[in-house]
């Protein structure tokens, strides 16, 4: 398999922020335009057993229409956006070298961009890494370490979670290891220049109320398809998460209501279902953030349902 596209094919990606439709778009536009394989840009979906969580495709939809980089790797396994990028660009290689196209498909901002541009990743200090961590476990911990990335870079930190431990703690790493700005890694990250190879960007958007209640009706759904037992599944796997796997949003708010005692269980996990949705609430904002600097990417909204720029959306790619 070649390491990269050739670039003799015009690629295709939709980008959005979670719960806005984007896998229902992608899947119709698979079926319309016949020549597409999905590709899955998204940080959770590579863990396999986390399912209802991350909301992939079932089955039968992935063998209508070929996806990748679905189920890779266990949830105790390490990943990281370097390992990805080098994944999704030999799977992107490996579709155009069979004659079709992909269709990266994703909400991850940091995984497109290091999927499409030509992101270069700073080393690491796993002793320096290990310290930050220990910090973070102590009492404010995590706000601490998350106020100093304010002070020490401000555009990094509007970027990350405040609840998200592990990439809080590699930008603290790679400044103390550089002295330079996190944020300042990688060319193309505050710079929108020609794609690593030949790609059409769509975004949709739906209005933020819109959105805030489609995923409150998410997480409402998971939790009638099975999610805490999921969660529950997992926790009890001794061979654990992983510091990526466990920042999944829902599952590491559900892991912490599974220690409740047994009377205060189902008061801690329905808070539980109401941190998550408030803290996806808050990254759908982030990511609605991040894709927006992107010139490159033409936007397709609506009043309600995404669904309605369907035409609009395959009218344009059609002219690929």
């Amino acid at each position: 398999m070649s390491a990269t596209p050739s670039g003799s094919v015009e690629h295709l990606a939709l980008v959005a922020p979670t719960a806005s439709g984007k896998t229902d778009l992608a899947l119709l536009a698979a079926r319309t335009l016949g020549d597409l394989e999905i590709v899955s840009v998204d940080s959770m979906q590579v863990y396999r057993g986390m399912d209802i969580g991350t909301a992939k495709s079932d089955a039968a939809v992935r063998a209508e229409v070929p996806h990748h980089l679905i189920d890779v790797v266990d949830p105790w396994d390490a990943w990281s956006v370097q390992r990805f990028q080098t994944e999704a660009r030999a799977v992107v290689a490996d579709i155009e070298a069979r004659g079709r196209r992909a269709l990266l498909v994703g909400g991850t901002g940091l995984y497109v961009q290091a999927v499409l541009d030509d992101l270069r990743f700073p080393g690491e200090d796993l002793a320096l890494r290990a310290e930050i961590e220990a910090s973070t476990a102590e009492p404010g911990g995590v706000a601490a370490a998350y106020a100093r990335l304010e002070a020490l870079d401000p555009l990094a930190a509007s970027r990350i979670d405040p609840h998200n431990v592990r990439r809080i703690v590699r930008a603290l790493e790679v400044i103390e290891r550089t002295g330079e700005p996190f944020s300042s890694f990688g060319p193309g990250l505050d710079r929108y220049g020609p794609t690593a190879f030949p790609v059409r960007i769509a975004g949709l958007w739906l209005p933020r109320e819109v959105a805030n209640v489609r995923i409150a009706e998410r997480f409402a759904a998971m939790r009638s398809a099975g999610l805490v037992a999921e969660v529950e599944r997992l926790w009890a796997d001794p061979r654990g998460w992983s510091r990526t796997a466990r920042q999944a949003i829902g599952y590491k708010e559900l892991a912490d209501a599974l220690d409740a005692p047994a009377p205060d269980r189902d008061a801690a996990l329905a808070a539980a279902f109401d941190t998550a949705v408030r803290r996806t609430r808050s990254f759908a904002r982030r990511q609605r953030m991040w894709f927006r600097r992107d010139p490159r990417i033409t936007w397709f909204g609506a009043a309600h349902e995404i669904s309605d720029v369907g035409p609009a959306l395959l009218a344009w790619w059609g002219t690929t």
